[in-house]
């Protein structure tokens, strides 16, 4: 029952993560971990700006992959938290974000603009991080389309990954009992999608009906992928056309339990005291 409340709530992070907010702290709460949480780094050569005003000239590249990809790398305005020695810098946690996005959702960053911020951990999730803001566009609006991402500030290990948009039809964004019963569509996008991507050490064994919700204006549903080792990716899907909208996989839950436990745990603790001092 804890899990799947976690999970539940998880998947009510990617309304807050992708309706824009790109204020992160509050979506480190419930984060992920995908693959073996080993970054390929990439070569670069290019200069990064503090200013929002200031644009990577034409001639300064980003290789990738073997390519050459062309973005804008800036400190994000909102950003108050100073990496330390031991964290990745600036440009290493936009090339490993960089490389999950054309991993999980085949993203081409030529002519995207992208905003870190870093956050030494919080109170509910006690991992420093990373977070990117992905854009085609310079100007960051709540209703802007994006991509964003959180990662270890260390390692570079993947905690989330989402995609955010807003749909320019009005559709329902209510409970859809009939879904509930019947997922085999989303399931199957679900199992194909963490198959393809690797997101699991071990082979799927089953996909379970987690909720519904939504995002902006896009109608949500989300599943969890359980591995045989017992690994579970949260997966969510636009229910307007099927789309995939992201993932946070099994480090978050073991992070979110790990907390929970201990605050439970000190709660117990203080009652336990208190009742003494009463008797």
């Amino acid at each position: 029952m804890k899990q799947n409340n976690i999970f539940k709530l998880a998947s009510a992070t990617f309304a807050i993560i992708c309706a824009g907010t790109i204020l992160f702290n509050s979506a480190a709460e419930m984060t992920l971990a995908a693959n073996n949480g080993k970054v390929e780094k990439v070569q670069t050569s290019y200069k990064v700006s503090d200013s929002l005003e200031t644009e990577l000239p034409k001639s300064e590249i980003i290789e990738e992959g073997g390519g050459k990809v062309n973005y804008t790398l800036n400190m994000d305005s909102l950003n108050i938290g100073t990496p330390t020695d031991t964290d990745l810098t600036m440009e290493e946690a936009a090339e490993a974000g960089n490389q999950y996005l054309k991993n999980i959702f085949g993203l081409d960053l030529e002519g995207a603009y992208v905003y870190m911020s870093y956050c030494p951990g919080t109170e509910t999730f006690n991992r420093a991080f990373w977070s990117g803001d992905v854009l085609f566009q310079k100007e960051q609006k709540p209703e802007s389309t994006r991509w964003t991402y959180m990662i270890d500030a260390v390692t570079g290990e993947l905690f989330n990954i989402c995609f955010g948009r807003q749909l320019d039809v009005s559709v329902p964004l209510g409970y859809d009992a009939a879904l509930e019963k019947d997922y085999c569509l989303y399931a199957q996008l679900a199992q194909k999608k963490t198959e393809e991507c690797k997101l699991m050490d071990s082979p799927v064994d089953r996909v379970e009906y987690n909720c519904q919700g939504y995002s902006g204006n896009d109608p949500t549903i989300t599943f969890d992928v359980i591995g045989e080792n017992g690994e579970i990716v949260n997966m969510s899907f636009s229910r307007y056309d099927q789309k995939f909208l992201g993932l946070i996989t099994d480090t978050s839950r073991k992070v979110a339990e790990s907390v929970l436990d201990s605050a439970i745990g000190e709660m117990e603790s203080v009652e336990v005291k208190s009742l003494s001092m009463i008797e």
